[in-house]
């Protein structure tokens, strides 16, 4: 049984999350490091965990694996939920796969290195309506990929 884990904090499609896990009856773990309101559904679970960098990123890491759902603008989560088996997305439906995770790495380093030089980098552009489609259409195809994987046992418990 697939299991969607989502980075949390700033994440701008956990309500279309819920609704997908609720359509296939999909397990949902909403990870972040302050409390925020959840559906009530026994197949959501919040888990807040302590304060820190990447203790959020770490909790997912330790448990994503194959048949399982990342959601995640992390990109270093995303290289770490691909070398567990799992399949990761962006909330603007950007799928990571082996492929692609190495460029973005290198990118995201290139931005860290050019902004601790003093450069001045854009940031993301603003979340639209056309992020959110796509991805919708890119966690439907997430989740019938996940379903054709092996069964796994299930997920440690919180």
């Amino acid at each position: 049984m697939s299991v969607l884990y989502i980075d949390a904090d700033a994440c701008p499609v956990k309500d279309e999350v819920y609704k997908v896990a609720a359509r296939y009856g999909i397990a949902v773990f909403v990870v972040c490091n302050s409390w925020i309101r959840t559906p009530q559904s026994p197949k959501i679970q919040l888990v807040v965990v302590d304060e820190g960098p990447d203790v959020a990123d770490d909790w997912i890491a330790e448990r994503a694996g194959p048949g399982d759902i990342v959601i995640t603008a992390d990109i270093p989560l995303a290289g770490r939920a691909l070398e567990g088996g799992a399949q990761a997305l962006h909330p603007t439906g950007r799928v990571f796969s082996p492929d692609n995770i190495g460029g973005a790495l290198a990118g995201r380093a290139i931005g860290e290195h050019l902004r601790s030089m003093g450069e001045v980098t854009s940031g993301p552009p603003p979340f639209s309506n056309a992020d959110r489609s796509k991805f919708l259409q890119a966690l439907d195809a997430a989740v019938v990929k996940a379903r054709r994987a092996p069964p796994k046992p299930p997920p440690r418990p919180v």
